[in-house]
């Protein structure tokens, strides 16, 4: 039996589950296909499900194969097809069902800052496939990330996990590299998270695009013509964007060290379902950052 709900204004909020029906979330993972890509899209979706019970969730490849790795458009094809069966079989049954309207899928694009390319073979697919869907912003700019990226760089042995906290780290940054992709206007993005990182950290983060020539070399220079003399490079991507060696040759290229993706930390998920319930309109807001130390 449920329990029942505790009186008072102090009582635990209803837990919020998806509406009966809701559109399905597509996450668009750009990116050369991979089990570790497929890996950390699974992860992410896992994570927005915990989230929100009942979530249709599904994994649509922006550069799928159509078999192994399903592409986009067919995901959403298919959720289209599922959704009409369902009323059909509905009403063959005799149910006084209502036709269904509304966006068959709601699709997140898997993207940390904007990337005008990849977004427009998201939006093709989304044309392509016929199919009334919803194409939310990418995740960032957010203080969730700005948090990852600190864990990330903490791990690397990079910056201090907390830095009120009286300990140091020998190895610890003390100017830090946001490498994005998708050109200046990623960059100017990815600087937004880059001033909540600097806040955390105490140190000074510039952000450069690893897919402009010497983007991460001339802020490289400018870090250390202002007094950095041990530079981080942390990547402001999920993972699938970019190939990793790109991100190692540009820390090699720099003269520096370089932290993980940010992969399926668990914030990423969250921001995604953050996408989707603020587009159903059945969250008030998204997912807020931890507070800066």
């Amino acid at each position: 039996m449920p329990r029942p709900r505790q009186p008072g204004r102090h009582r635990r909020p209803e837990p919020l589950a998806a509406p009966e029906g809701a559109p399905a979330l597509v996450l668009a993972v750009p990116g050369t296909p991979s089990a570790a890509t497929r890996s950390l899209a699974e992860e992410v979706v896992s994570i927005a499900r915990s989230e929100l019970p009942g979530l249709d969730a599904r994994i649509g490849y922006v550069d799928g194969d159509g078999a192994e790795f399903p592409t986009l458009q067919s995901v959403l094809t298919h959720a289209a097809e599922e959704r009409t069966a369902r009323f059909e079989q509905a009403r063959a049954a005799g149910l006084d069902v209502k036709e269904p309207d509304g966006p068959v899928s709601v699709v997140v694009p898997l993207l940390a800052g904007p990337d005008s390319a990849t977004l427009r073979q998201v939006r093709q697919a989304v044309m392509e496939s016929r199919v009334a869907a919803d194409l939310t912003d990418v995740l960032g700019p957010h203080p969730l990330l700005a948090e990852a990226l600190h864990v990330r760089l903490s791990e690397a042995g990079l910056a201090r996990a907390d830095r009120a906290r009286l300990f140091t780290v020998a190895t610890a940054a003390d100017g830090i590299i946001l490498a994005s992709v998708g050109g200046e206007e990623a960059v100017q993005a990815a600087g937004i998270t880059g001033m909540l990182l600097a806040a955390r950290l105490a140190v000074p983060v510039m952000a450069a695009a690893l897919d402009q020539e010497g983007s991460i070399q001339s802020v490289a220079e400018q870090l250390r013509s202002s007094g950095s003399q041990q530079l981080a490079l942390a990547p402001y991507l999920i993972g699938p964007e970019i190939d990793a060696e790109l991100v190692l040759a540009a820390a090699q290229e720099a003269g520096c060290s370089a932290a993980e993706a940010l992969g399926p930390y668990p914030a990423i998920g969250k921001l995604a379902l953050g996408k989707y319930t603020t587009a159903l309109g059945i969250a008030p807001q998204q997912p807020q950052g931890m507070p800066v130390r």
